[in-house]
């Protein structure tokens, strides 16, 4: 892409880059210190039109590829974030502010996204059944959808679009993506790779913008299926719009409110590792950071104090440097958020352990004074009380420590009461209670003796009530994304019909 280099990032719409309609922009800033990244047109609601006219004009044509021939744009894109690892890691890591080795794993984590999604052109498709009739064959068949309308959130910049976009590419249908507003220059980037492959003029479409244009692509009766990544309360209204809206599909993956189950029997040194990772990594802006830490009586106290312990002195600091755990939070907005639920847990009468709300000065990294800092935040509160704080979602370092008494289905229990179902842990040596916990779980996502974090491309991610619908990942997002027919085909010159139905035409000269 040549541009002058002191003007605002366009969209890309129908093989283009496109100022749009619109006369706003706006910038996308480093959260660790405040340096502006880029500035970017701001999308409308006519542009998000323009792209669905485009994607829609493309359907057909693109549709009537083969899938190894639609991969193989894909695998132009795979190797270039290969080979651009370390740059694009640092990208993602300024423009969301996680430290940067999850800056870099988000880029591999793309890769092997589209490594999925492009491989899976060459496997076996589809499913063949029996019936009844020996003379007949049973298949089913996918066809794309159309055009899929891709939304897509800030904390995983690069690894969720592709989440979205590849499966959707390769299965046939066309893109109409918006980034989330805070990352634009991660999606900036991935428009350029698609424009690099060469593929056909609106197949891939992105509109930079905010909620309005997001809702833009909700509201257009042409975009086929919406997949959703992102906020629980945004999710629910697309839901609400899309739900009952006949020939149209949504896969949302929302929030949570997600715990880890720590019973008597549990490796406390896993225990422990694994409580940390879940709480404080990307400063625990995941869909699937723990929140609520369910512990035995019995460990309780020993947990509690090691627990505890590295709270008070997890690294916080400069994001792109080596030795930092927790980076800043996006955003101002959202440093806000995460003190009203710190002072709404202290106001409902719990135990504050660690209070790292107001970084010290000597803590903010030289130069980071206008960064969004926020340290860890632990407590413990009644494993069996109402509490809005250990019931409703943060998205930060906001820990509850939740001791039980009983066994683990008291345990499974106290983990089941929130709205939410995404992802969730047990830690234990004994594989009974381990079953327990896999068998009356109420996540999407469940891990055994491990964080409560981490996503391998190939299983679906979603979760349950409150959490989501669908998966918009892997195979499930296949679901999402094509139609899918059943087929019987009969290889006689005869009729004969299944359940014993007669295939006998009677008229009224029979007697």
């Amino acid at each position: 892409m040549s541009r002058d280099t002191t003007e605002p990032y366009r969209h890309y719409v129908d093989g283009e880059w496109i100022e749009g309609d619109g006369e706003e922009t706006f910038t996308s800033q480093n959260p660790a210190n405040g340096e502006t990244l880029g500035t970017f047109h701001r999308g409308t609601e006519s542009d998000v039109r323009r792209a669905v006219d485009a994607a829609s004009d493309a359907e057909s044509e693109w549709a009537g590829l083969s899938a190894i021939d639609r991969a193989e744009y894909l695998w132009e894109i795979y190797h270039e974030l290969r080979d651009r690892h370390e740059e694009l890691g640092r990208v993602v890591t300024k423009e969301c502010g996680k430290e940067i080795s999850e800056g870099k794993a988000d880029v591999t984590e793309a890769w092997h996204m589209v490594e999925w999604a492009a491989g899976n052109a060459r496997h076996p498709h589809g499913d063949v059944v029996p019936s009844e009739i020996p003379e007949k064959d049973a298949y089913m068949r996918r066809q794309p959808r159309g055009v899929v309308g891709c939304i897509t959130p800030w904390n995983f910049p690069v690894a969720i679009p592709f989440w979205h976009m590849a499966i959707a590419l390769v299965e046939g249908n066309t893109v109409v993506w918006k980034p989330a507003e805070q990352t634009p220059w991660c999606g900036q980037i991935i428009a350029e790779m698609f424009d690099d492959t060469g593929i056909p003029d609106g197949v891939f479409n992105l509109v930079q913008g905010f909620g309005d244009a997001g809702n833009a692509i909700v509201e257009d009766d042409r975009v086929d299926t919406v997949l959703f990544t992102g906020s629980a309360e945004v999710g629910h209204q697309i839901a609400d719009k899309l739900g009952g809206q006949a020939g149209r599909e949504v896969s949302l993956e929302m929030g949570g409110k997600n715990g880890i189950v720590i019973t008597e029997e549990a490796d406390l040194d896993v225990a422990v590792h694994s409580a940390v990772m879940s709480s404080f990594k990307t400063t625990g802006q995941r869909c699937v950071s723990s929140e609520r830490l369910i512990v035995h009586e019995d460990v309780y106290d020993e947990f509690k104090r090691r627990f505890v312990d590295v709270a008070e002195s997890v690294a916080v600091g400069d994001p792109l440097e080596e030795d930092t755990f927790m980076g800043p939070l996006i955003e101002e907005a959202h440093v806000e958020k995460v003190r009203r639920y710190n002072q709404l847990a202290r106001d409902e009468g719990v135990n504050v352990l660690v209070d790292r709300e107001e970084l010290g000065d000597a803590e903010v990294p030289a130069g980071h004074e206008e960064g969004h800092w926020v340290g860890p935040f632990v407590y413990e509160a009644d494993a069996h009380e109402n509490l809005r704080c250990t019931h409703e979602e943060v998205f930060g370092p906001h820990v509850a420590l939740l001791e039980y008494s009983g066994d683990i289905e008291e345990a499974v229990e106290i983990h089941n009461d929130v709205d939410y179902g995404l992802a969730g842990a047990v830690v234990s040596e004994d594989y009974r209670q381990i079953n327990y916990y896999r068998d009356n779980a109420e996540v999407g996502l469940a891990y055994g003796n491990l964080p409560c974090i981490g996503a391998e491309v190939q299983l679906p991610f979603g979760g349950v009530k409150r959490s989501g619908k669908g998966a918009p990942s892997a195979r499930e997002s296949i679901e999402a994304v094509t139609e899918r027919t059943a087929w019987t085909l009969n290889n006689s010159k005869d009729i004969e019909m299944a359940q014993g139905l007669s295939a006998e035409i009677l008229t009224e000269d029979d007697d």
